[in-house]
């Protein structure tokens, strides 16, 4: 009985830790490390173009992603495309 609570711990411990995200901080950190890894110096326009266009890169895929898992329905639309209200 020990042994079996014991791994249920382990279990849902290491889902709880898949589930981590980034803060804003950490995922600045990020996008300075990758345009600093183009070639780009930190400070000058470029570098914050660089900067700018990531971000608008991951807000992109955040849309796509969302709008391929259905919309803010998740669900069927009785008369196709988008819901009423939009």
């Amino acid at each position: 009985m020990k042994r079996a609570s014991l791994l249920a711990m382990v279990l849902i411990s290491g889902g709880l830790a898949a589930c981590q995200t980034i803060t804003a901080a950490e995922q600045r950190s990020a996008d300075e490390v990758r345009c600093r890894s183009y070639g780009f110096r930190p400070g000058t326009d470029a570098f914050a173009k660089c900067l700018l266009d990531v971000d608008l890169a991951r807000s992109a895929a955040r849309l796509y992603r969302f709008e391929q898992a259905g919309g803010p329905g998740w669900g069927y639309y009785p008369y196709g495309g988008r819901p009423l209200f939009w």
